[in-house]
């Protein structure tokens, strides 16, 4: 390569580099970095739940599998009549699950099957809480359920009370990022992105639980005292602000 093209060519690449470095340097004196505070704010409700669910089933056992298909048929079909006649809407009604199964005689070999049993669960939801306890103690004392778990308590549109805690866990933040910024002896600007990180509710209901499983009978010889208590409901959201 001759010399005179090759040193040209150094001074022009040296001389490219310094432009570079020179704009570079210019657009960072230009560009501000943006310093941000990020902050988790949290905010809560508790209410009184207003809905009621429980769960009630017939286990029926026996030999002869249509005998006992029509008795629990019978029995579950009482049950709901019971239910509607307590003003419960067919769309609270639900059933959750129909199962059989046999049952077997372990000790010969091979096992014989020595009968079946068969298992039929409703869901009801009950919105008028004052039924409860006469629907529990009715429905096993007088129409033969032998699976019952409940009242879990919740909360109808329970939306409404996530966002007034998501308002609370703003404000929050901003409370908190407030106390930062005056610390650090700065000043709070703009919000850039609120992001919402988590949400809970955990139930401060009491419970009753009544569990006869099997074929004999569970009786209920009071009503059971039903209380809602409270749930509380929380929220999380993680903010971040701009420093002015």
């Amino acid at each position: 390569m001759d010399k005179t093209l090759r040193n040209s060519i150094i001074v022009f690449l040296f001389s490219f580099l310094i432009i570079c470095f020179w704009f570079a340097y210019e657009y960072s004196k230009n560009v501000k970095v943006k310093r941000l505070i990020t902050v988790i704010g949290e905010g809560e409700e508790i209410v009184t739940p207003n809905i009621a669910e429980i769960r009630i089933g017939i286990i029926t056992k026996g030999e002869d599998l249509k005998t006992i298909q029509e008795e629990n048929d019978n029995k579950i079909n009482k049950i709901i009549d019971f239910i509607k006649s307590n003003g419960i809407d067919s769309k609270d009604i639900k059933t959750e699950n129909y199962t059989i199964h046999p049952d077997y005689d372990y000790n010969t070999y091979p096992s014989q099957i020595i009968g079946y049993s068969i298992s039929q669960n409703l869901k009801v939801k009950i919105r008028d809480l004052n039924k409860i306890s006469n629907i529990l103690k009715k429905v096993v004392s007088e129409y033969g359920a032998n699976d019952v778990y409940g009242p879990d308590f919740t909360v109808d549109e329970i939306e409404n009370y996530l966002e007034k805690a998501k308002e609370k866990a703003i404000l929050n933040a901003k409370e908190k990022a407030e106390k930062i910024a005056k610390t650090a002896g700065v000043k709070l600007g703009r919000i850039i992105s609120i992001s919402e990180s988590s949400i809970s509710g955990r139930d401060l209901s009491s419970f009753y639980n009544s569990a006869g499983r099997g074929g004999g009978e569970y009786i209920i010889q009071s009503s059971p005292k039903i209380e809602p208590g409270s749930q509380e409901i929380k929220t999380q959201v993680s903010v971040i602000f701009e420093i002015k």
